[in-house]
């Protein structure tokens, strides 16, 4: 564990084997440092696997905003709502949910979509980097299309897109007539009259990604193991990674990637965010004629995806333990919600039904950084836009574990806020 002439790290374990943790492998290993991937389930075994697939900068919009807290408030008497926080006795639960609540207002709105601004406007770049040096996995240009049962329902997105803009991010979009959206979509239903085209986009089949994404760390000399993480220790000039079944793993540095995992090893080392699991579903159907991009449909909270063939639903926030069972009411919740806006959509034969759970900070940021522990960083709670932002989270958080020195994009983002 000697460290380089240079005075940075030469061997690191990266614990958590999703998009951000196996892209902060790759980029250290790209700065030449021999990486280790531990998770306790395997590559692509969260919320990496079954989301929508998008690298979408222009919808990477905070969720703290006012409306999200007057919304959430009517939904706990719903349980078919989009937002679904179960009435628990769960004391961490309403813990969080009031510092949440606390965030909703503009003020802190702002600062999160102004701290996300370095974030997205690398993020297309920095899976063009993978993807020219051995990720052997495509990511696909195409917009994506909001569709609305009435104009007046599309101002909501325009609203919001106007206020990134005065945030510093403008993002290119077009409104859509009826005639234009049924050209874009051929599934849109009869109901669905208003759209909005949202261009300079990317999907992926996420899970292929990862996996891909896997490999090529592989390929590059590092390695995957599956083992249960239980605790990270200083140890003499590096770290020293604690596994459930007694083994123990050394060296320079260490890197908890776990999403909504990240608290339970985190807040040993300073890290006093919390970060609680949104939950998200998805499921794949088939459909009676191609989709050519991604579809949102924002007045039920439902991101569509060409996957396979057909189509890839994914949709709710549910606010549940990250390991709690599947609901399938839940399932029921976004078809009931969708099936009235979508044609030649084959419901009844759904595959792939998938949970898996989203790390949602109070605040709206991430947590990206070194934490009180010297050599222990972690890299999560980037909520729905994990896959957008993990691949530029790696190798932002590579250059300053390399260099010492935090880059300017990370600022907002500090573990230890």
């Amino acid at each position: 564990m000697d460290g380089r002439l240079d005075g940075g790290p030469r061997s690191a374990v990266v614990v958590g084997a999703g998009v951000v943790g196996l892209s902060t492998a790759w980029f250290l290993q790209e700065r030449g440092v021999e990486v280790t991937v531990v998770d306790r389930t395997g590559v692509a075994a969260g919320a990496s696997w079954g989301n929508a697939g998008w690298i979408a900068p222009g919808l990477a919009i905070p969720l703290n905003e006012p409306a999200v807290l007057r919304y959430g408030l009517r939904s706990l008497f719903d349980p078919a709502a989009p937002l679904h926080i179960p009435l628990t006795a769960d004391p961490g639960l309403w813990s969080f949910l009031t510092r949440f609540a606390s965030h909703c207002r503009w003020s802190s709105w702002t600062r999160a979509a102004q701290a996300n601004i370095p974030l997205n406007e690398e993020c297309v770049e920095a899976y063009d980097v993978l993807t020219a040096n051995g990720v052997e996995a495509p990511t696909v240009d195409a917009p994506i299309t909001a569709l609305f049962t009435s104009a007046v329902s599309a101002q909501s997105l325009l609203r919001e897109l106007e206020r990134l803009a005065a945030a510093g991010q403008p993002v290119d979009h077009t409104r859509l007539s009826t005639t234009d959206l049924r050209e874009q979509v051929p599934l849109a239903s009869s109901v669905l009259t208003a759209g909005v085209r949202v261009d300079g986009q990317r999907f992926v089949d996420p899970g292929g990604f990862v996996r891909a994404l896997g490999r090529a760390v592989l390929a590059r000399g590092g390695a995957v193991r599956s083992l249960e993480v239980t605790g990270v220790e200083p140890e003499n000039a590096g770290v020293a990674v604690r596994s459930k079944d007694g083994e123990i793993l050394r060296a320079d540095v260490a890197v908890l990637a776990t999403g909504a995992w990240l608290p339970g090893l985190a807040a040993r080392a300073g890290v006093r965010t919390p970060v609680r699991a949104g939950r998200g579903y998805s499921f794949t159907v088939p459909v009676r004629e191609p989709v050519r991009g991604p579809v949102y449909l924002p007045e039920v909270r439902v991101a569509c995806t060409p996957y396979r063939d057909g189509l890839r639903v994914a949709g709710t926030m549910e606010f549940r333990a990250p390991d709690a069972p599947l609901d399938e009411a839940r399932v029921d919740a976004i078809i009931a919600s969708a099936r009235p806006l979508l044609d030649g959509v084959r419901w009844e034969e759904r595959t792939d039904v998938w949970v898996g759970p989203r790390p949602v900070t109070p605040d709206g940021r991430a947590l990206i950084g070194e934490t009180r522990i010297p050599g222990l960083y972690v890299a999560g709670g980037h909520g729905m836009w994990g896959l957008a932002q993990g691949p530029v989270t790696g190798r932002l958080l590579a250059e300053q574990i390399t260099t010492g020195k935090q880059p300017a994009a990370l600022r907002a983002f500090d573990p230890l806020r």
